[in-house]
């Protein structure tokens, strides 16, 4: 006869195996829509901070789509992800759905996401060579944005790779600038073309003291390496007013729309042709 103590104290609760199991039932789920090829990319604009109805580019971040049709979002479960093969696979859909994007209309500029740890998988290497090969336009329009703790991963890997794509046009954005990991130093040998601000020295800039110090010693610096600056997180007006002030070259958040799985540069050009 079975002990059902000795099976609690070895199961748990029904509730305890259920949020065992939630994990692998999510990366189940996602090794089968990047199998299948289940995903989009959602654009957020990147807009002037001097004239927020010039977009500079746009940001594309992938999405993954479930059995039931529901946008999954990335942030659940990529870190796990990132140091697995599955994370590799992702940049993959992710490269080929920008570069198709990039390819089908010639007017955008577009950034995507990438793991240093990519640089070394044939595959992302592969879509990456192939996509720019055809139309050296489309390198030009490309923007590989890599974030700091990514890069300080692989910092002699990164910087020869970066050295190469810049040749061909490609430009490279640090992502999560200020969160932490990356030296000055190594921001000097990297040549970034331009840098995000974390969005956490962002939120509420106008009112904060301690943002408006750090924003401007990370603007600082950006500049004197010639990186062009972005600022993550924009929600208000307010703070889009003082962040221009500032100097930031570049705005993006919520202020000016949040991600969006229709192509914005679509829906702009209807709007247009029906007026």
């Amino acid at each position: 006869m079975t002990n059902p103590i000795g099976n609690r104290q070895e199961f748990g609760s029904p509730l305890d195996f259920m949020v065992d199991q939630k994990p692998r039932m999510t990366m189940a789920m996602v090794r089968r829509a990047v199998s299948d090829r289940e995903a989009m990319l959602a654009f957020q604009r990147v807009v002037q901070s001097d004239r927020s109805d010039q977009v500079v580019f746009h940001e594309g971040s992938v999405r993954l789509i479930d059995e039931t049709g529901r946008i999954v979002p990335l942030h659940d479960f990529m870190c796990a992800a990132e140091l697995t093969e599955l994370g590799r696979q992702i940049d993959c859909l992710a490269l080929d759905l920008a570069l198709h994007a990039l390819a089908e209309d010639a007017s955008i500029r577009l950034s995507v996401t990438m793991s240093a740890r990519s640089i070394g998988y044939p595959a992302w290497m592969r879509a990456l060579r192939d996509g720019i090969g055809r139309n050296a336009n489309i390198a030009e329009r490309l923007i590989l944005e890599i974030g700091e703790s990514s890069a300080m991963a692989l910092p002699e890997t990164v910087g020869p790779f970066m050295r190469e794509l810049q040749s061909h046009g490609v430009n490279f954005a640090l992502d999560d600038f200020g969160s932490g990991f990356m030296s000055v130093r190594y921001l000097r040998d990297f040549c970034f073309d331009m840098i995000k601000i974390d969005g956490r020295f962002i939120r509420d800039i106008a009112q904060q003291r301690d943002n408006q110090v750090l924003a401007r010693a990370l603007q600082s610096i950006a500049h004197h390496f010639d990186m062009c600056t972005v600022a993550k997180a924009v929600e208000t007006a307010e703070d889009a007013a003082f962040l221009a002030d500032l100097g930031i070259d570049c705005l993006q958040g919520g202020h000016f729309g949040g991600p969006t799985i229709v192509p914005p540069w679509r829906s702009s050009r209807s709007l247009a042709h029906q007026g």
